[in-house]
């Protein structure tokens, strides 16, 4: 049965190891002070957590003190009420994000909910989320890690990127990795073209070696998550683009507009620019609107409201119709 003694102890050690990871370093002194103990008490205490597995650095001299390290052995992790549900949260919101993690996130939250004390493990079982799949193919870790380190390293990548016609190997200045709605994209200014670009980071296979060291450039408008919608705005990436009309208020336009582009012209008309992957299902989509429309362009939209209508015509004929 553990003796006061030990417990005081323990108790002491979890305070030490709590706070050496909140501070990157603690004079001795400092540490003593606020765990209420001697400077030799604290010494010892290290040469526990060291024992443990901990890789606790000594600094040397007057103002020396200690670090907790990187080690080549995960030991025992320590966190407080708060860490340990932001990281539960962040372990079921893992499996959505499409990086090829969630069997791997899904066993680490096993063993995270399995030492929760049960007044933690009744608040983060009641956050449920519903795990849909991602919007595109499941990114590999090293893949995304790979375009990190690269990132960080301000060098040129040199890689291939799946298409139909994938062409010889292309060069890309990266600048930024980000995830939108389950899907991995990288941002980079492409040297040959002199523009910026942005790539499925799914359809990417880096190759070795990487590229000369570059000055990174600064992203228009400074905003990385802004940029990108603008890019997806009116269907950049989308083979079929169209603009109308429609007689309705900007107000009801802009809920139902997904990523299109919506300008309000006059009270109740309102410009609206949209993308899909078909002029039917363009035409389709525009048609939702309970409202008159005029189409601005291309010829291929006015086209395919005219074959729309000629089916939604068949459609509500009653008669039956007779095989040809």
């Amino acid at each position: 049965m553990p003796t006061a003694s030990s417990t005081a102890t323990s108790r002491r050690l979890l305070s030490l190891l709590s706070l050496l990871q909140v501070r990157r370093d603690w004079p001795a002194a400092l540490l003593a002070q606020r765990l209420g103990v001697s400077d030799r008490t604290v010494r010892r205490d290290i040469d526990r957590l060291r024992e443990l597995g901990y890789p606790v650095h000594t600094s040397r001299g007057p103002e020396g003190g200690y670090r907790l390290e990187a080690g080549s052995e995960l030991p025992p992790l320590l966190f407080d009420d708060e860490q340990a549900i932001a990281l539960t949260v962040a372990l079921r919101i893992a499996v959505t994000a499409g990086a090829g993690i969630a069997d791997d996130a899904a066993r680490a939250l096993s063993t995270v909910r399995q030492v929760l004390p049960s007044r933690l493990r009744s608040r983060v079982d009641s956050f449920e989320i519903t795990a849909m799949k991602s919007a595109g193919r499941e990114v590999d870790p090293q893949v995304l890690l790979a375009l990190s380190s690269i990132i960080r390293a301000g060098e040129e990548l040199r890689f291939d990127y799946a298409t139909d016609d994938p062409g010889p190997p292309r060069r890309l200045q990266p600048h930024h990795l980000v995830v939108r709605d389950g899907r991995w994209y990288l941002i980079g200014w492409d040297p040959v073209r002199a523009d910026w670009r942005v790539y499925r980071a799914d359809r990417v296979t880096p190759r070795s070696p990487n590229g000369p060291r570059f000055t990174p450039r600064r992203l228009p408008g400074d905003d990385v998550a802004g940029f990108l919608l603008a890019r997806f705005r009116g269907g950049p990436g989308w083979p079929c683009r169209g603009e109308v009309v429609l007689d309705l208020p900007a107000a009801q336009v802009f809920p139902f507009a997904e990523d299109g582009i919506v300008e309000e012209l006059a009270p109740g008309r309102t410009r609206l620019l949209l993308g899909s992957w078909s002029w039917p299902a363009l035409a389709a989509t525009l048609a939702r609107f309970d409202a008159d429309l005029e189409v601005i362009g291309p010829p291929a939209l006015r086209t395919a409201f005219g074959e729309l209508a000629d089916r939604a015509a068949r459609a509500a004929d009653p008669r039956p119709r007779q095989n040809e």
